[in-house]
């Protein structure tokens, strides 16, 4: 049996919060907290990065720690949206393109450029990351 999505129209205020959520990201990424980025997470949320399966938020705040302390020291992440689809009132699909920006870089170099899918979805009037996974761009 297979069924059908069904798209809905969000109100301007879901459109706008959600588009927003790459934004808290980066403000999370910026000022290196692991707990703003992963506050950003559902409480069983998942991140998929090449080689890497991250869930819940401790494990996604664990490994944002070490990686700021390490391998994104000193680094920034930028994303904007392409795409936003709505399943439901309380259901999207957000997808970006970007990347991550070493030193002073102001475009995202070639083989870092990443395309990446966010599942979200609304909590307690707020929207949230339930799942999350990124690839090259290629």
């Amino acid at each position: 049996m297979t069924t059908a999505a069904v798209r809905t129209t969000p109100t301007a205020g879901d459109q706008a919060a959600v588009a927003h959520i790459p934004q808290r990201i980066i403000a999370a990424w910026a000022a290196h907290d692991a707990d703003a980025f992963a506050e950003v997470f559902t409480e069983n949320g998942t991140m998929i990065l090449p080689g890497l399966f991250r869930k819940g938020k401790d494990e996604i705040r664990a490994f944002m720690a070490g990686a700021f302390a390490g391998p994104y020291h000193g680094t920034r992440v930028t994303g904007q949206p392409i795409s936003i689809e709505f399943f439901s009132a309380e259901a999207g699909v957000l997808i970006t393109q970007g990347g991550v920006l070493h030193g002073s870089e102001t475009e995202v170099a070639d083989e870092r450029a990443i395309r990446a899918s966010w599942v979200v979805v609304k909590e307690d009037g707020q929207w949230k990351l339930a799942a999350y996974q990124n690839s090259p761009r290629g």
